[in-house]
């Protein structure tokens, strides 16, 4: 063990102070929205500031009355399909893109790699990107939100850069045994390649959970409507009188706020769920596709 400097232990104390600080701005948005979803309803009204304990008696019944409108359901069922089938073929283009990037002797494995990055930088904007997805007679359906963002070259880039770093040797053996490219890649590199391939998949999961831009701008349909842009209309468009259909206005003005602290912590709990079960392979499997640029 080596005994740490005078300056060191500073700069560790200031380090701790620091994180603590980040670590409360992040969640006390979090742990306000929580408590305001388990608050009675008249008292969220007549409340200003953060919300740091259940106001009045705790109670369910924002998260029971959201749950129970098809419109909230039928987008959350919306998410789940797009974010199921975009991560799925996104993860699946990813590496065979990153596969080939990262074979050595590829031919025109530099221009490959320069019109990959180009693309990070550059696109083609907002109307030609829309001229093509309505040309391709993807307007109002799912695949205007599964196609265009289902591959992403940063992606590539820390996918290819971490099977750069597997051992030539193994797929070396492979080859002389008679193995092809689609074996050496399945049964030799994704085997030893679990952390990154997780990364990834978490990477593509999130960005199309909290999606929502893509939907408001292809889609007419409010029956194809995903979990975020129903929520952004609860948030600002003060469509709760569509979940509460039934009530009289002053009950609807009642609920509002209560509808959408219940409706925010809906759109966040799977994440907070599968998030804590890929946290061991986040740090490594970036750490991993980092090393080499």
């Amino acid at each position: 063990m080596l005994k740490r400097t005078k300056g060191e232990k500073i700069f560790a104390v200031f380090n701790y102070i620091g994180m603590v600080l980040l670590s409360l701005i992040f969640l006390i948005p979090v742990w306000h929205v929580l408590m305001g979803s388990l608050s009675d309803p008249l008292k969220i009204s007549a409340h200003t500031g953060i919300i740091l304990y259940p106001l009045g008696e705790a109670t369910l019944g924002g998260y029971k009355l959201v749950m129970q409108n098809n419109f909230i359901l039928r987008s959350y069922a919306n998410t789940i399909l797009v974010v199921v089938a975009s991560t799925g073929i996104g993860t699946f283009l990813t590496i065979l893109a990153s596969y080939v990037m990262s074979v050595k002797g590829l031919y025109w494995k530099k221009p490959f790699n320069f019109l990959i990055t180009f693309t990070m930088i550059f696109n083609g904007g907002l109307i030609p990107t829309y001229v093509v997805v309505r040309n391709l007679h993807m307007m109002d359906t799912y695949w205007s939100l599964i196609i265009p963002g289902c591959c992403i070259a940063y992606n590539i880039i820390i996918m290819r850069t971490s099977f750069s770093q597997i051992p030539d040797a193994l797929s070396e053996a492979a080859t002389i045994d008679g193995a092809g490219h689609f074996r050496i890649l399945f049964q030799i590199i994704l085997p030893v390649s679990k952390s990154i391939i997780a990364v990834i998949v978490l990477f593509y999961a999130i960005q199309n959970w909290n999606a929502w831009f893509n939907a408001s701008i292809y889609l007419q349909n409010r029956d194809l409507y995903p979990l975020q842009l129903t929520l952004r209309e609860i948030v600002l468009k003060s469509s709760e009188n569509a979940i509460i259909a039934d009530a009289d206005g002053e009950t609807v003005d009642i609920f509002r706020p209560l509808i959408k602290y219940c409706s925010i912590m809906v759109s966040i709990i799977p994440m907070m769920i599968i998030y804590p079960f890929v946290q061991k392979y986040f740090v490594s499997g970036v750490m991993i596709g980092s090393v080499k640029g």
